[in-house]
């Protein structure tokens, strides 16, 4: 069945349909040899669809929870990382990350080869939840609990409203929901708030918790799970 390029790039995991048709716009895309336009479809169980030279197709999604310990990276990209999350994910499927995970931060952190998935999860205008434990350097005053529930301005754009909760009496364990994940964006706001951040474990994603899950493990998502975060 013929489907636009960059919904069988999305699919097969190698980024957001956004960032497929810049990679089929700067020339890096061939169906079946020849460089391939934007906007142009093809069978994936016929055509040959190569990015950067390297084969792509129809393949089974694949959707995994795993427990990210603290000193693995989320990115291939960084050609001096010695851990990688992806080699804790032991299946034959390629998968990636969906969003980020700071090396020294730890907790659930959701994987898959389903393009269209990853950004439904990632893109904060689903509203799904990302929930972390926070363990701060200090105590945090209740009124800094309520700008951080209001939103607080980073890089001149104001954070999404956030639900905050202590955790513990001295007020220096704290749980935070947010949407969005822009870069280090759960320090920051602390630190915007004049606080910092010793430790960080996020403990679920939409309707999926960490659960039982140790670092270093993975599990396969539920189908209802999948279809939870979906439906976010």
């Amino acid at each position: 069945m013929l489907q636009r390029l960059q919904k069988i790039m999305a699919s097969a995991g190698i980024a957001s349909r956004r960032k497929c048709e810049e990679i089929i716009a700067a020339g890096r895309v061939t169906v079946n040899g020849s460089v391939a336009r934007i906007g142009q479809s093809a069978d994936p169980d016929k055509d040959h669809v190569k990015v950067d030279g390297k084969l792509i197709g129809s393949e089974m999604k694949v959707y995994i929870a795993l427990y990210k310990p603290k000193g693995y990276v989320t990115t291939s990209a960084d050609k001096f990382a010695k851990r990688i999350v992806t080699d804790l994910v032991h299946i034959k499927q390629r998968v990636y990350p969906v969003g980020r995970l700071d090396a020294d931060a730890e907790g659930l952190l959701l994987m898959t080869n389903d393009g269209d998935f990853a950004n439904r999860v990632m893109h904060p205008s689903y509203n799904v939840d990302k929930v972390y434990v926070i363990r701060l350097e200090r105590v945090l005053s209740r009124s800094c609990l309520k700008q951080l529930e209001s939103g607080v301005v980073i890089d001149g754009i104001k954070t999404w409203p956030a639900k905050a909760r202590y955790l513990s009496p001295d007020m220096r364990l704290v749980e935070i929901t947010i949407h969005e994940g822009r870069h280090k964006i759960v320090k920051r706001m602390f630190r915007e708030v004049g606080n910092y951040v010793v430790s960080l474990v996020r403990v679920r994603i939409g309707n999926v918790s960490l659960g039982s899950l140790k670092p270093g493990s993975f599990r396969h998502l539920t189908e209802r799970e999948v279809n939870g975060l979906r439906a976010e």
